[in-house]
């Protein structure tokens, strides 16, 4: 997965010293630093700026509460600890830098070297309670801004009935009321001088163009967008801390509902975290059973986003044509799986059970009725002369803004990178087909949708392989974390009944570490960063998404555009709510 592995440490130690710098084991092999608090901002200034790996992406930035951990060896003692996970372009490579904090301690922002880390900053103030010294605006961005607490904080409830009965007076509704109200001098968006008078516009969070609960505050001056402020949380559901109640095996159904278009796409990344964590090796059937379904729901993703970006800039029809496809594709969902949007099918170390019969049949007749659909679809939107006016030279960001802003998957590489981890870091026997890498050049709107739409055609590739070469054998590993002990064994000793009582009852005990496994998401690059110490459920889960770091831009975007063009870019990113709140 890395070039040079471990070598950046050595780079680290070299440069601030070797006292200074803690280098940590972890199970998925990425390079992982412990540095003081006081050199944090140099190290990861340092990695980005002037190491020939160039650093150029700060992928994630979360933290742990680490106060009850049992399993912490070779760490630092650490109250909190604050973890920056860094992506090298030009070298391929990743590091994780660690700083850890003690009960009421803050830390320097890293704003000023990456303008990504705004939002990643809010979330582990809102989250956690950790400040950032110098972040311009360190305020809760997922949970209201009345909110009582941190909820990752391990001493925060994790369940409702833990907490007391809810209520709302009318005085506690109108606080609420109140602490929604937008002040524009907070943000810096007060105008700026007797001359100027600005309008302060709501779109949203009820609005058909958010496509969700999605709050959007413009600055306008007659029509033109001087900025604006993006709010979200609105249905903020808790993943994460749900992963931590859950056990490793019964969180997968969870893992659905993040990116609810992309289905079995969300359990890929999670079950190859755990069998990072626990060493398991699954079979090859699996694993193109695996590509081939998140292939599938690959394409479903896109014809969701086909016919509603088109209906967005006013074309009606589209959409009921690409949701009469997505319908081919759900009674292969059906057959193979049980359920549709969700069916949580992914297993630690294989998948629910074996292909049925005629699975090939229905894989087929999709393939062979979609490419005549495809090509009508080119001729009524691609080809539009409307929709080309509303996308090209709208939303435009260069190569280099998306790499600071976190941008990942079709929307990165609509500015001409062809970069794509399926390619660059074969995962789960990705490195066995044969396919291209959409790009295009501008990074506009119109080039982000020729990258989606090239990419329906390159995951048809994929699955017509996996179609041709499915590998016999098991559809799940053997492994004793993996699967239950052979039936003739638990009619022999005590002991594998037990072990299999207790493997079906409380779940697999994952040994203690920490492992982080990515994949090529419908919308971008999907990651679950996980920590166990050593039991049957997660310490920590965090879950990087695409949607929370594209949703940032957004104010970059649309500066000096109009409303419909608004409309236009946010149904080009191609976000999901759920996919930025968790």
């Amino acid at each position: 997965m890395n070039a040079g592995n471990g070598s950046v440490i050595d780079e680290l130690k070299e440069r601030f010293g070797a006292g200074a710098v803690t280098a940590q084991q972890t199970k998925d092999g990425v390079p992982t630093a412990w540095v003081g608090k006081g050199i944090a901002y140099d190290v990861l200034n340092y990695l980005k700026m002037a190491s020939g790996r160039r650093f150029r992406m700060l992928y994630d930035l979360t933290a742990i509460d680490e106060r009850v951990r049992r399993h912490r060896e070779g760490q630092p003692e650490s109250d909190f600890t604050v973890v920056y996970h860094l992506l090298s372009y030009d070298s391929n490579e990743d590091v994780r830098i660690k700083t850890g904090l003690t009960e009421g301690e803050s830390i320097r922002s890293v704003t000023g070297i990456w303008p990504a880390a705004n939002w990643y900053e809010r979330e582990v103030w809102d989250m956690f309670g950790v400040g950032f010294e110098g972040h311009p605006h360190l305020r809760r961005i997922l949970m209201p801004p009345t909110w009582k607490g941190h909820p990752l904080r391990k001493d925060h409830p994790a369940r409702a009935t833990e907490m007391g009965p809810f209520r709302l007076p009318e005085e506690k509704s109108m606080e609420e009321q109140e602490a929604m109200r937008f002040h524009p001098e907070d943000w810096g968006l007060a105008p700026g001088g007797e001359d100027t008078d600005y309008m302060f516009l709501n779109l949203g969070p009820h609005h058909p163009g958010t496509h969700g609960l999605l709050r959007i505050i413009l600055a306008l001056d007659g029509e033109e967008i001087v900025d604006s402020v993006v709010d979200i949380g609105f249905h903020h559901r808790g993943a994460e801390k749900m992963g931590e109640r859950q056990s490793w095996h019964t969180y997968i159904p969870y893992t659905d509902r993040i990116d609810y278009l992309a289905g079995v796409l969300n359990n890929l990344p999670y079950v190859l975290a755990v069998e990072k964590l626990a060493g398991i090796e699954v079979p090859d059937r699996v694993k193109v059973i695996r590509i081939m379904l998140s292939e599938l729901f690959r394409i479903e993703s896109h014809l969701v986003w086909y016919g509603t970006f088109a209906q967005d800039l006013g074309a009606l029809s589209p959409v009921f044509y690409t949701f009469y496809d997505r319908e081919r594709m759900f009674e292969i969902i059906e057959a193979v799986c049980g359920g549709r949007m969700h069916p949580g099918w992914f297993r630690i170390g294989g998948v629910a059970q074996d292909l049925p019969k005629g699975w090939d049949g229905l894989v087929r007749g999709f393939l062979d009725w979609l490419p005549s659909r495809l090509a009508e679809y080119d001729s009524i939107i691609m080809k539009n002369s409307l929709f080309k006016a509303r996308t090209k030279g709208v939303g435009a960001y260069t190569l280099s803004e998306a790499m600071e802003w976190g941008v990942t998957g079709p929307n990165l590489r609509a500015c001409g990178f062809e970069w794509d981890w399926r390619k660059k870091r074969p995962y789960g026997g990705y490195d066995w087909f044969d396919f291209e890498i959409p790009t295009a050049r501008e990074g506009d709107c119109y080039g982000r949708a020729v990258v989606r739409v090239e990419e329906i055609r390159q995951s048809m590739r994929i699955v017509e392989q996996c179609l041709k070469n499915m590998p016999a054998g098991d559809h799940k590993s053997r492994h004793p974390l993996a699967a239950p002990p052979l039936k003739p064994r638990t009619m022999q000793d005590i002991e594998t009944l037990i072990d299999h009582f207790l493997g079906v009852s409380w779940g697999p005990v994952i040994p203690a570490g920490e492992a982080a496994a990515g994949v090529e998401g419908a919308k971008g690059n999907n990651s679950y960063y996980l920590v166990s110490d050593g039991s049957t459920v997660s310490y920590r889960t965090r879950i990087r998404t695409p949607s929370f770091p594209h949703m940032q831009t957004l104010p970059m975007l649309v500066k000096g555009l109009n409303i419909p063009d608004l409309i236009a870019i946010l149904g080009s990113i191609d976000f999901i709510l759920a996919d930025i709140d968790r």
